[in-house]
């Protein structure tokens, strides 16, 4: 995608330069280190061996210059472009000691985070036929990776959710329970959020939804509805807010999810579930 601006390599560094030392342990690549030669060079390509969405490769880029500077790296296709097997992503060549010692690393990145571009973008071409609704994701990401699995989102034609606890108010089931209501939940939220701050709230039923809307949020959620309460709920916001749908989005039932008029729909499968694309790395 051509207006997909990269991370800041102030953010992607130390995740890569973390797993990495996480791979290298104690010794350092101790077979490589007895089987190549200090002096041997190679040059190889990173390719797709399945159909899919390419999303990491800045990170790749990092795993091999943080191991040896002197590997090249040129990246023949960029963060939301779609590959089918045999395509090249990246081309690398310099010493063969660091591009074998990084090789692991860069691929974990490259293949988890194609992955999920990839199901973001099923999601996003199951949806487009039948509506305007975004995909979003969720804060349901791995630990350490939020940013990356954020960015492969973009990659994949969604777009972000909340990164954090701190972007915004989102009140949900629980806490409405322990605030003692709905009514009681988002007027302490008004009361202490700043005047920047957004305000969405969870809502099971159509009686909650109208509770929410005689008191004014920005956004709602309208968890696990099925196709025709979704419809009802969109009618009744009447773009008093934006509605945003989730609970059990599949492929197969975005296009319904979507054909009800939502603005949003989030999908936390896309982050926390998503299946990798296979890439390898081979001498060339």
């Amino acid at each position: 995608m051509s207006d997909l601006l990269p991370l800041p390599r102030l953010l992607v560094e130390p995740i890569v330069r973390a797993a990495l030392v996480e791979d290298l342990g104690r010794a350092g690549d101790i077979t490589t280190d007895a089987t190549v030669p200090p002096g041997a060079r190679m040059r190889g390509v990173i390719a797709a061996r399945q159909d899919g969405v390419i999303s990491g490769t800045d990170a790749a880029a990092i795993a091999f210059a943080l191991v040896d500077p002197e590997v090249s790296v040129t990246v023949e296709r960029g963060d939301g472009t779609r590959v089918s097997p045999g395509d090249v992503v990246l081309r690398l060549d310099g010493p063969a000691r660091a591009v074998l010692t990084a090789e692991r690393v860069a691929l974990n990145l490259l293949c988890r985070m194609s992955g999920v571009a990839t199901a973001t973008n099923g999601l996003v071409e199951a949806a487009r036929p039948h509506g305007k609704a975004s995909i979003v994701c969720t804060r349901k990401t791995t630990p350490g990776l939020r940013s990356l699995e954020k960015h492969a989102v973009r990659a994949g034609g969604g777009s972000n959710h909340r990164f954090g606890l701190d972007d915004a108010v989102l009140i949900k089931d629980n806490h409405i329970a322990v605030a003692g209501g709905v009514r009681a939940a988002i007027e302490r939220a008004k009361a202490r959020a700043g005047h920047l701050v957004k305000i969405e709230c969870e809502v099971d039923t159509i009686d909650q939804l109208n509770e929410v809307l005689s008191i004014g949020v920005d956004a709602v959620l309208l968890d696990n509805m099925g196709p025709d309460t979704l419809r009802e709920a969109v009618g009744l916001i009447d773009g008093r807010a934006l509605a945003e749908a989730s609970g059990r989005i599949t492929v197969q039932t975005v296009g319904a999810v979507a054909a009800s008029g939502v603005d949003l729909i989030s999908c936390g499968w896309i982050t926390h579930s998503a299946a990798i694309i296979d890439l390898g790395l081979d001498a060339a």
